[in-house]
């Protein structure tokens, strides 16, 4: 799922504190149902997105880039497994800048707490693929998206059970009825995250998150997340606009959806490293897909 600290007067919550913490059930069924609908649209879907990278400064208590952006262009494809579709593969193709067309990224996550996600980075220029380190452990780092400061993990699904859940507060956010839910990873998913804790902002009716809020192994803000463009495709809430600022490296990417298919059949050959290494192959499939773009 997704983390994240109120930089902007515009972004700040006013809302009402339950007086006690709400109960751990209800807030774990809240972040079940809204991880759940993140699985249905992940299953058999293909996108194409705008990812954008820059450093940021405040001006006039706004967040703006302080330099041009490094902007990519990328298509993905991605499909869910296993008996509750908990286990997810994904691969991401860059099709600009020029200079990078062809470089891909193929990303295996897992329900079983006991496996890491696994990812692999195929650069065209050299013509080999890379396994990257997954999982954030002492001496490991944690797996960029193309250089930005997304990760594998703040991109991933079915991990529920691996944290514990409060409910917070209650009240509008953004013109929306929203629940605060505070989750803290347990024991054998401290080992894999970058965060000690992570707040999130949950549409109470749609069941989306709004923004969330992430902190380091310190506790200090590390990550904040802001979903906008938030519409209804094929009876699923979707952001399309989705802005990751990251407190510490003072640096924001942005990931705009311009396109996107669901319910698509995905074959299982397409999600392996043959579609990195492949050219002829991916661009057969690939154009198959986009035809059904909406």
């Amino acid at each position: 799922m997704l983390k994240l600290k109120t930089l902007l007067t515009s972004l700040t919550l006013g809302l009402l504190t339950t007086g006690t913490f709400a109960a751990d059930d209800k807030a774990y069924n809240i972040v079940e149902k809204m991880d759940r609908q993140q699985r249905e649209i992940a299953d058999g879907t293909m996108m194409r997105s705008q990812l954008s990278t820059c450093k940021f400064g405040q001006k006039n208590k706004q967040i703006t880039c302080v330099e041009t952006p490094r902007v990519k262009v990328l298509e993905s494809v991605s499909k869910q497994y296993g008996e509750e579709k908990k286990d997810s593969k994904g691969v991401s193709i860059l099709l600009e800048p020029a200079s990078e067309r062809g470089i891909g990224m193929l990303t295996y996550s897992y329900d079983d707490p006991n496996k890491d996600t696994e990812s692999w980075l195929y650069l065209s220029a050299l013509g080999k693929v890379k396994r990257m380190a997954s999982g954030t452990g002492e001496d490991r780092e944690p797996v960029s998206v193309f250089g930005s400061e997304f990760t594998t993990e703040d991109m991933e699904s079915g991990t529920v059970d691996e944290y514990t859940y409060k409910i917070l507060q209650e009240g509008p956010f953004g013109g929306r009825e929203v629940w605060v839910i505070e989750a803290i990873p347990k024991p054998i998913r401290e080992p894999k995250t970058e965060y000690s804790k992570v707040l999130y902002w949950v549409d109470k009716e749609r069941y989306t998150l709004l923004k969330a809020q992430a902190f380091d192994k310190r506790g200090k803000p590390f990550k904040q997340m802001l979903f906008k463009d938030i519409e209804q495709i094929n009876g699923h809430w979707i952001a399309r606009d989705v802005t990751l600022i990251n407190l510490q490296s003072q640096r924001l990417s942005n990931m705009k959806t311009e396109s996107i298919t669901m319910n698509v059949k995905v074959e299982d050959e397409f999600l392996t490293q043959r579609t990195l290494t492949d050219f002829a192959y991916r661009e057969k499939t690939l154009e198959e897909l986009r035809k059904q773009f909406q």
